[in-house]
């Protein structure tokens, strides 16, 4: 009789991989590293556990917004007092914090539960190409399309 297959902490492989986001478009780029956080890609995946791999974005600062993102997408944020709504343009978030740009797109493509935040913490962003992650010998992850 087969059984259908149920990862747990102790039989989960992770792999390190490294996403080069140069010239890749910002959602498209998210939902395939959404994928990876969650563990979606791999034949054992499973709801309940995070099966997922860590992922390193490097060239944040290279990203692409398509049409008029850039000067119309707005992201806000509140202090919780009154009168405490903040706003930035896409472009001052390129500009000034490329990585919460990246965070916040993936972040919002994961489980929002105490799942999703395990997930999130493997995700590692860094402007530019520079990263402090080569002892774990990371693999170069292909993008579909």
């Amino acid at each position: 009789m087969r059984t259908t297959f149920m990862a747990n902490a102790n039989n989960i492989e992770r792999k390190w991989y490294i996403v080069d986001a140069e010239g890749q478009t910002l959602g498209r780029l998210a939902s395939e590293v959404a994928t990876i956080l969650r563990g979606k890609n791999k034949p054992t995946y499973t709801p309940n556990v995070d099966t997922g791999d860590n992922v390193i974005i490097i060239n944040a600062e290279k990203i692409e917004l398509t049409g008029k993102k850039l000067t119309d997408k707005i992201y806000y944020r509140h202090s919780q007092f009154p009168g405490g709504l903040k706003s930035r343009t896409a472009l001052e978030m390129r500009t000034n914090f490329p990585e919460r740009m990246l965070e916040l797109a993936i972040k919002g493509m994961l489980p929002k539960n105490s799942l999703g935040r395990q997930m999130f913490k493997k995700l590692h962003v860094y402007a530019g190409n520079e990263h402090p992650h080569q002892a774990q010998q990371p693999e170069v992850y292909q993008l579909r399309g």
